[in-house]
């Protein structure tokens, strides 16, 4: 009986563990069950804050922008870029007028690069949209005044170059070695070093430029300043002339005897442009900093025009819709003549840099970076006249060139350090970059060959981490003396 009761007994026993043992199992996957369910609403929840950061870091297709952006974004169906070609004669507001064609028509511009030479200037602009829109656009270019020929070179085999100054946190060391093995590899040139960075120039097409910067992220990129993209056509081709609608007859002049007569000519203010140049100094008489620098400055250094001059700000806005042409506009309202202009992305994504050369006093000039800084989009704006820092400029030239004149070319390539980016059999295309003496001295030695097309991408500029240049030096009194 003591058997049977201790076999039964060890029967229950042997049960209820296997019982235990599968409340424990089911237990063991219900936890395992929910672990699992946790981690997947985890990583569901990162995967959407990524996704949310990425879309925040990279708007979508709807978002268009009026600046040039590096970001990869897919056209719509239908669009595709186009490269117009604009030649104007220089006057005051064009640049205005030019920009103002485009943002009437809601049109998205995505690079703009144009330089003033002599009484002359060659816009190149990148804008989005369709054949027929594009078409329409070159049609109301065409219209405007002092406008020579517009033509869209998107189908046309061409050359196209950008510029592109970049200041990266490279203190002396492993890094900076790394930095001037890549340079080298770009072909990239230093034009400034300091202690803990170094500025390097770099000239190409876009995925050059965009491809450096990418490489050169991560040692740390202080400031980018890129210029837009400026085209020539291939070989002996040039830009054909498109007939501009006729002149409209001159209007009649109005009467000025009922309009009111100033008291005196010192109770009279005025922004940039006064009324009459023959009694009153302005702007006017500050000559063309792109066009003829070795006038720009006497021979002590010091800028023509009186207390009249050219100067160079830097205008960081945020990429939306409509920014380049605000910009503009407070310019335009104002009469100033801006020689220079260039848009480029800045080295914060989202951001863009435009560099903008305008005559005018310290006071006026003043008075109008006020304005832009109360836009919406506008992040910052600087004038760096006063400053030590470097300046830079790309040009395109083509000139005429023979089978025996291309040793004489060649000598001159290799003593100004130019680029030959394209020959024919009657013409060389040549890359310049440097300041814009150095375009002077250029582009007066070629002119006994013949100087058929010039394309330039006006001032970009960046301060000196080292902190001095010439003009610096010549206005501070030497710490030794030598007699």
């Amino acid at each position: 009986m003591q058997m049977l009761n201790r076999c039964h007994g060890a029967q229950r026993c042997a049960s209820r563990q296997s019982q235990y043992a599968h409340v424990a199992s089911s237990v063991n996957s219900s936890h395992r069950a929910l672990r699992l369910q946790r981690s997947a609403a985890s990583s569901s929840s990162r995967r959407a804050s990524v996704q949310a950061a990425a879309a925040a870091l990279h708007p979508g297709p709807d978002k268009d922008y009026d600046v040039y952006v590096a970001e990869k974004q897919p056209l719509p169906a239908g669009e595709e870029k186009h490269v117009i070609s604009v030649f104007v004669a220089d006057e005051a507001g064009l640049i205005n007028r030019v920009a103002g064609v485009f943002a009437r028509r809601g049109s998205n511009i995505d690079s703009l690069a144009v330089g003033l030479n002599n009484d002359r200037a060659l816009f190149t602009i990148v804008v989005n949209g369709t054949t027929q829109t594009v078409s329409n656009l070159v049609k109301q270019l065409g219209k405007l005044v002092k406008v020579r020929y517009v033509e869209d070179i998107t189908k046309s085999k061409r050359v196209e170059r950008e510029l592109m100054l970049i200041k990266l946190r490279a203190p002396a060391g492993p890094a900076r070695t790394e930095v001037l093995q890549l340079a080298e590899i770009f072909r990239a040139r230093v034009v400034d070093v300091s202690e803990r960075g170094i500025t390097l120039c770099v000239s190409g097409d876009p995925g050059k430029t965009v491809a450096m910067q990418n490489v050169m992220t991560k040692f740390g990129v202080m400031e980018v300043c890129r210029t837009g993209r400026i085209s020539l056509k291939r070989g002996e081709a040039l830009l054909e002339q498109v007939k501009t609608p006729t002149e409209r007859p001159a209007h009649r002049e109005r009467k000025t005897d009922s309009l009111p007569v100033p008291v005196s000519l010192e109770s009279r203010e005025a922004d940039v442009y006064m009324v009459e140049k023959d009694d009153l100094s302005g702007p006017w008489e500050v000559t063309n900093v792109l066009a003829a620098p070795q006038q720009y400055e006497n021979d002590r250094g010091e800028a023509q025009g009186g207390e009249f001059q050219a100067h160079t700000l830097q205008i960081l806005v945020a990429d939306v819709p409509g920014v380049l042409q605000q910009v503009t506009q407070v310019f335009a309202r104002r009469g100033y003549n801006v020689q220079s202009l260039a848009v480029g992305p800045s080295e914060t994504p989202g951001d863009s840099r435009i560099t903008m050369v305008v005559p005018g006093t310290r006071q006026s000039v003043d008075k109008v970076i006020k304005q832009v800084k109360k836009l919406v989009y506008v992040k910052d704006v600087e004038d760096i006249t006063a400053v030590p820092y470097v300046a830079r400029e790309l040009m395109l030239i083509k000139v005429r060139c023979t089978a025996s004149q291309r040793g004489e070319l060649r000598d001159l390539v290799q003593i100004f350090r130019l680029g030959v980016i394209d020959v024919a059999h009657t013409t060389m295309t040549l890359e310049v970059q440097g300041r814009e003496d150095k375009m002077s001295a250029i582009a007066d030695l070629l002119e006994p060959y013949g100087v058929l097309e010039i394309a330039r991408t006006g001032r970009i500029a960046l301060t000196r981490e080292s902190g001095v240049d010439t003009k610096y030096l010549e206005t501070m009194r030497s710490s030794t003396r030598i007699f």
